[in-house]
């Protein structure tokens, strides 16, 4: 009996909880109606979109603005924005504007030299220098691949040096069941260079190396294989000691002994045996 009275108790607690809910809903729209609160829909990025992507109809979606803040350039409708080409990167929720679209191409195509060529590549937050890479840095460009004809070993080769970024934003993908975070790089080379990551690209993995803005040498870089930077980390062999042969000591001859002396007293001349002591030695 106890048991279902309290199970009465929360029976009403819940629909009481459901009629103020009801009610509260039913005010607050009351106000907002005579206030005059009016919402718009406004087309909006359904995820991140990197620059020069043409719009489909599942990168957008519909988001309800109030009417006084919807920003000027807005779109309320997919089909207005079909084919349309972002020309910056855009965030998820984020509103596409006028002024973020090209159609007839503009945008970061102004930035392109004339002989030159803008040609993005993608890569994940370590190979790319942990998203510090800005437009206008400069980059090496590296490709790591397994060498050709071979199981195990693997090259790395720089292929290209001095190279400008012309864009850089990140983005989310699902890679199996996994969310990952992508950064989408665009850099500018000549025809040769886009050809070199585009295959490149396709057979390895990219990395890049942030240069300093007033390095701009290009130096002559060896490619490394895995087993020559195992064998460079081997441990080296000791060096054979070298054994010193001793030094032969010189021998030092004691002077000879005079048979005799010659005296000299005033001008006259004398020669003498020198005198001996009892030790055998000269007597001084």
């Amino acid at each position: 009996m106890k048991n279902f009275a309290i199970f009465v108790v929360i029976i009403l607690a819940l629909a009481f909880a459901a009629v103020a809910s009801g009610l509260t809903y039913i005010y607050l729209r009351g106000e907002s109606e005579q206030r005059g609160l009016e919402v718009e829909p406004v087309i909006v990025a359904s995820k991140d979109l990197a620059f020069g992507e043409t719009l489909e109809p599942d990168d957008m979606k519909v988001a309800l603005f109030p009417r006084g803040g919807v920003a000027k350039g807005s779109y309320g409708v997919k089909d207005s924005l079909l084919g349309q080409v972002t020309k910056v990167f855009l965030m998820e929720n984020e509103p596409i504007l006028d002024s973020k679209l090209s159609s007839k191409g503009g945008g970061l195509s102004l930035l392109i030299d004339i002989s030159k060529r803008a040609s993005s590549i993608e890569v994940d937050k370590v190979s790319g220098v942990s998203g510090f890479i800005l437009p206008g840095d400069r980059v090496d460009v590296i490709l790591t691949v397994k060498r050709p004809g071979a199981t195990s070993d693997a090259i790395a080769k720089t292929i290209l040096q001095n190279v400008e970024v012309l864009a850089a934003g990140e983005k989310t993908e699902e890679k199996g069941n996994k969310v990952i975070t992508v950064q989408s790089v665009t850099l500018l080379v000549d025809p040769e260079g886009a050809q070199d990551l585009a295959l490149a690209s396709s057979e390895g993995k990219l990395h890049l190396a942030l240069r300093n803005p007033t390095d701009d040498e290009v130096v002559a870089v060896d490619p490394v294989s895995k087993t020559g930077i195992l064998k460079g980390t081997q441990k080296r062999e000791p060096k054979p000691k070298v054994v010193y042969r001793d030094r032969i000591k010189e021998v030092v001859k004691e002077p000879e002994k005079p048979d005799s002396l010659t005296m000299i007293k005033g001008t006259k001349k004398k020669k003498e045996a020198p005198a001996m002591t009892e030790e055998g030695g000269e007597k001084e």
